[in-house]
């Protein structure tokens, strides 16, 4: 069984849930990269664009769940304040 591990929503406080660690870490990697620093920053159909590009092949063939993981990852960071989700329409987030 993979390695889990314990992540936070922003929408529900103080509940946490477990995912697979290996997915998570690759996601977080790729949103620190293409998540800009400023405002900005991206809405949720660029994130998940520019996240699958630089995702590994193998834990995502294809971009299968793409979309899935990078929402799951950004409520995590949101969560535990590292990123910042602007009041626009669309919404956009960008790192704190």
């Amino acid at each position: 069984m993979a390695d889990m591990i314990e992540i936070e929503n922003v929408n529900t406080p103080g509940k946490t849930t477990r995912v697979n660690a290996t997915k998570y870490a690759d996601m977080r990697a790729a949103l620190e990269k293409a998540v800009p620093r400023d405002s900005p920053g991206l809405n949720q159909n660029e994130i998940r664009e520019a996240a699958k590009l630089l995702l590994s092949e193998d834990l995502f063939p294809q971009g299968k769940t793409c979309g899935w993981w990078a929402k799951t990852v950004q409520l995590d960071l949101e969560a535990k304040g590292l990123l910042i989700r602007e009041a626009t329409k669309p919404l956009r987030w960008h790192w704190k």
